[in-house]
């Protein structure tokens, strides 16, 4: 029988191997594992490219954002590149140049780097995102305005 463990060591080397999409079933469980790509890119939501990775100890932090109905999120950048994936409710994302994102349930997002921007929740349930930030040891996730 192929153990939990070895079916994620098999799921990675697939995605590592570029099949993505790819189907694999177990004979045991006659269960089939499948990939899709969520988001992939080389530039932020608004077309701008992304940095290079700093240097330092790599450090991936993964958070839940929940921001109630009606709330704003304040006007904040990222010094990393980090991405996320809308699990409920509707944001709209301005940018300071003006560009705006609007985001609905499994919507992703590659978010701005270095650049300010602020959340409004245009619905009437909270919004729920989970991100992912690529940094390294010790960066701050998000730097807030100040005025």
């Amino acid at each position: 029988m192929i153990s939990a463990l070895n079916k994620v060591v098999v799921a990675t080397a697939m995605l590592a191997s570029g099949v993505v999409g790819a189907e694999s079933s177990t004979p045991e469980q006659g269960k089939e594992v499948s990939f899709s790509v969520v988001a992939k890119s080389t530039q932020s939501w608004d077309g701008s490219q992304l940095p290079k990775y700093p240097k330092g100890q790599p450090e991936v932090t993964i958070v839940k954002v929940v921001i109630p109905a009606g709330a704003t999120v304040v006007q904040h950048k990222h010094p990393m590149i980090n991405a996320g994936v809308m699990l409920k409710g509707k944001l709209t994302v301005t940018s300071e140049d003006g560009k705006v994102l609007h985001l609905g349930p499994g919507d992703p997002i590659i978010e701005l780097v270095n650049k300010w921007h602020k959340g409004k929740n245009e619905g009437d349930e909270s919004v729920e995102i989970l991100v992912f930030y690529a940094g390294v040891k010790d960066q701050p996730l998000s730097i807030k305005h100040t005025d």
